[in-house]
């Protein structure tokens, strides 16, 4: 009975597991070595020749290829921490709004608030390009009817990033809405009660209730965001190239121009294995900074 069972669970999983192979860990592996090699695009991979840490050497060295990498990892940072930092609470506040059943319209909205979600990236991407637009753009239209001149929305170094922020939290705010209200919906609602009857104000029952039951779904959703964040690309590949000055050149598109454009295959495969680390790093460090809220 027992080999039998293990026989067809090992047939019924072999066709995910073997595409989870094909495509996720032979690429990883494959790019893992190709780190260590110089190597170009444009030829075989038999052409990798073995050249040690060479490549990590020079994307945190001095020259031009390390400020680049260096600048790239810090919008992604700064990116990755703008739309963390307001996607979280957006989400936690929608879900509020819908979950309310003292307020109308929550399924209205709830509908409204995923289907920005749905749209590709690309679609907002363009859309979103139209929006900011100087001088035809609605954004900057509704700012002079209240006295605001005309804002450098993706033109300046100061607001290009913050702008791309903005459009993915649009497009992203939905989901995590969606993961908020599951989470909400897992607290007893006898504990609001109780609550209530103890003099426990609203602001109360969300700060000593909500939030700390929340703590596993919005650890989950910061997961997820900044995942998603890390792998911004088609924002910055259609509207800025990585501009102005190199204000959005993020790490997922300077990887492309590297390893693409430039043909430097090795490298760009470096600058993708520092990304996975880093990435691998941040997530572990957050699990363990809520094990120890946990344990406290």
């Amino acid at each position: 009975m027992s080999k039998g069972y293990r026989a067809s669970a090992g047939i019924m999983l072999a066709p995910a597991v073997t595409l989870i192979g094909a495509f996720i860990l032979v690429p990883m592996l494959l790019t893992v070595w190709l780190s260590f090699q110089d190597w170009s695009t444009q030829t075989p991979f038999s052409a990798a020749r073995f050249i040690g840490l060479a490549n990590f050497q020079d994307i945190f060295g001095s020259t031009s290829v390390g400020r680049d990498f260096k600048g790239a990892l810090v919008n992604t940072a700064i990116y990755t921490a703008l739309s963390v930092a307001i996607i979280l609470p957006l989400s936690v506040l929608f879900g509020l709004l819908v979950h309310q059943r003292d307020v109308g319209g929550g399924t209205l909205l709830r509908t409204v608030l995923f289907s920005t979600y749905m749209v590709p990236m690309i679609a907002v991407a363009l859309v979103w390009s139209k929006l900011y637009s100087p001088s035809e753009g609605p954004f900057n239209q509704m700012l002079g009817f209240i006295g605001i001149g005309p804002q450098p929305w993706l033109s300046s170094p100061r607001s290009a990033l913050v702008s791309i922020v903005l459009l993915n939290v649009w497009q992203q705010v939905g989901y995590f809405t969606v993961l908020a209200i599951a989470g909400l919906t897992q607290i007893p609602g006898s504990l609001y009660e109780a609550a209530t009857l103890d003099g426990a104000s609203r602001a109360e029952q969300f700060r000593f209730i909500t939030l700390p039951l929340l703590r596993r779904t919005l650890l989950f959703s910061a997961v997820i965001a900044i995942i998603n964040a890390v792998q911004v690309f088609e924002p910055v590949a259609l509207i800025t190239q990585g501009g102005p000055v190199g204000s959005t050149n993020v790490l997922t598109y300077h990887i492309r121009r590297v390893g693409i454009e430039r043909a430097q295959g090795g490298l760009g495969s470096a600058m993708a294995v520092m990304l996975m680390l880093t990435l691998i790093v941040v997530v572990c460090a957050l699990f363990a900074f809520m094990n120890r809220k946990d344990d406290e």
